[in-house]
Formats: C-alpha cells, sequence, structure tokens
C-alpha cells in the first residue's frame, strides 16, 4: 500500500511540474524573418518574359524591389508578426501598360500586408491579397 500511495504522489508532483513548465514552450517557434535574403514571388512570367519579381529585404529593414517591368526601393518593419511596407520611387522602363498595372498592383499589396509568416522557405505577406515569395538558398 505505501509503495501504491508513494507513486501517486510522484505521479501528482510530475502532472504539477509539467503543468507550470509547458506553457512556458511555445507550440510551434515562429521562424526568424528573413532579413539579407533575396525572395522570388510565387507566380508564372507574365506572357513574353521569364522575368519574376524579386524583393529583398536587408537588415534595417532598406528593400529593394525588381519587378515585372518597374524596380525600386522601400523601407520594411517588423515587429512580431507584423510588417508594414512603405515603398519609395519606383524607375519606369517604358513598360507596356498591363506589366506596369501589374507592378503597381504588386506594390500595393505590400503595402496593404499587415502580417506575415514564414514556413520553411515561403514568406507569406498577408493583406488584402496574400502574397507568397520564395527564398532563393543558392
Amino acid at each position: 500500500m505505501h509503495s501504491v500511495t508513494r507513486f501517486l504522489r510522484q505521479a501528482a508532483a510530475a502532472v504539477a511540474v509539467l503543468a507550470v513548465i509547458l506553457p512556458a514552450i511555445p507550440a510551434a517557434a515562429q521562424e526568424e524573418f528573413p532579413f539579407g535574403f533575396e525572395m522570388r514571388l510565387e507566380t508564372a512570367p507574365q506572357p513574353g518574359s521569364k522575368r519574376i519579381p524579386t524583393l529583398e529585404i536587408g537588415d534595417n529593414g532598406e528593400a529593394t524591389l525588381d519587378l515585372w517591368c518597374k524596380s525600386g526601393k522601400g523601407q520594411f518593419s517588423v515587429a512580431g508578426n507584423t510588417v508594414i511596407f512603405v515603398p519609395g520611387p519606383m524607375q519606369d522602363r517604358s513598360c507596356p501598360p498591363a506589366k506596369a498595372q501589374a507592378d503597381d498592383d504588386l506594390v500595393a499589396a505590400l503595402g496593404e500586408a499587415a502580417t506575415w509568416k514564414r514556413q520553411g522557405d515561403l514568406v507569406s505577406f498577408i493583406g488584402t491579397r496574400p502574397l507568397r515569395f520564395r527564398i532563393n538558398t543558392n
């Protein structure tokens, strides 16, 4: 009888310790934001082109965008899973209207993104139009 009581006390103590420790451990740690990496938009090329938009965000949030036709700079602020993008001036390379509009739409969608998440090499910016970028690992 003593061994059963002793076992139950030890089990109760172990459950109490786990109840304190487990909430302090995150279920799945959020992967870090990929500062310093170039990312490529997960999309098909536009007709007549092999170009896919890329985005690189430096350690201080400075962003370089190379889109279907335009290129430019901007600034990202990241805090936790929140993201804010402020576009800078874009250089127009005498784009056809459809490509220029696609570039403008992409910049607008980045500006509307409110949160982000990373799953391995995929980074999603979530706003009115979700955008997925793949980190270039080569």
